[in-house]
């Protein structure tokens, strides 16, 4: 898409733009969505991370509460379960609980049927953690989503999720 206003070009717009009269013959339309999205991300990224930070914990943290936290009561888990549901590998689940055990926001307990099963289960500590955390992340995050009227936050929402659909079936990790 061309925008015809100087005044409201960004970065990608110049890039495209200038590949555009060197080579007219290559469609670069790539890379206003691709390059855009990944500056999008990054930024998105840093912004999070600092959020984080300020709120006293980090992604990894919060990723592992997290999902412990939306699998419902009681809040348990196997360790393939936190791995698929956190899309990490066995050695990162490994290293996080140990970390978050010691801290206090999550315990292993291997009091199921098949006692060779661990499961992590969050704490009372965990779950507050948790809950806090993401409360306190949306209201940050929300002012991000301001440049974007309702109608066209539920358009994007749409549209990435058939983008990402789209990109977990045709290219797994």
């Amino acid at each position: 898409m061309m925008r015809s206003d100087d005044d409201q070009l960004d970065a990608i717009d110049r890039i495209q733009r200038a590949w555009q009269a060197q080579r007219p013959d290559v469609d670069v339309s790539s890379i206003g969505v691709l390059s855009r999205a990944t500056r999008i991300a990054r930024y998105l990224e840093r912004t999070r991370q600092q959020a984080l930070a300020e709120l006293g914990t980090d992604a990894m943290t919060l990723d592992v509460l997290a999902t412990l936290r939306r699998s419902g009561l009681p809040f348990r888990l196997t360790a393939g379960q936190l791995r698929s549901s956190a899309l990490i590998t066995s050695g990162a689940v490994t290293k996080r609980v140990d970390k978050l055990e010691a801290a206090g926001l999550v315990r292993r307990d291997n009091g199921g049927p098949d006692k060779r099963v661990v499961f992590v289960e969050l704490t009372d500590a965990g779950r507050a953690l948790a809950d806090d955390t993401l409360a306190r992340l949306m209201e940050r995050e929300a002012p991000l989503l301001t440049p974007l009227t309702p109608t066209q936050r539920d358009e994007l929402e749409t549209l990435l999720h058939r983008w990402l659909l789209w990109l977990e079936q045709h290219h797994p990790d």
